[in-house]
């Protein structure tokens, strides 16, 4: 099991603790949502939850960094590799199947079908500009 990342130190209050483990469970299950419904998100939230966790609770941040196929890309994300290219390239594929069969089948006028069309492009935006390559990152580290 991967050793947590020291984000910060766990608060000492409580109270806070306890809003930081509320954030971190909320995160956990719509991160699990997401794993069946198609267009939302899953890793992204397993990020907040780490994240949270690491305020709140390090065996439950090392729990979330311990799961099967989500852990090792929330450490990929701590570690500033991004993503990997296959992953990008689905989640561009799922962003713009999801809001095409949005748009064409979820709307008979046209200001809606903007507006999820735009989102979509948005997110495709950012995933291309903002979300750095696995395999580039890793390349330039190497040089």
């Amino acid at each position: 099991m991967a050793a947590p990342v020291d984000l910060g130190e766990v608060s000492r209050h409580r109270t806070v603790r306890a809003a930081w483990l509320v954030v971190g469970f909320a995160a956990v299950a719509l991160g699990g949502v997401g794993v069946v419904v198609p267009g939302l998100p899953t890793t992204v939230f397993f990020i907040i939850a780490a994240w949270a966790f690491s305020k709140s609770s390090p065996r439950f941040e090392r729990w979330v960094l311990g799961l099967p196929g989500v852990g090792p890309m929330v450490r990929d994300h701590r570690e500033g590799l991004g993503m990997p290219r296959r992953a990008k390239v689905l989640a561009i594929t799922m962003i713009v199947v999801a809001c095409t069969l949005s748009a064409t089948l979820g709307f008979e006028t046209w200001t809606p079908r903007l507006v999820v069309g735009l989102a979509g492009a948005v997110g495709v935006g950012w995933i291309l500009l903002r979300v750095p390559t696995r395999e580039t990152v890793l390349a330039a580290r190497a040089r």
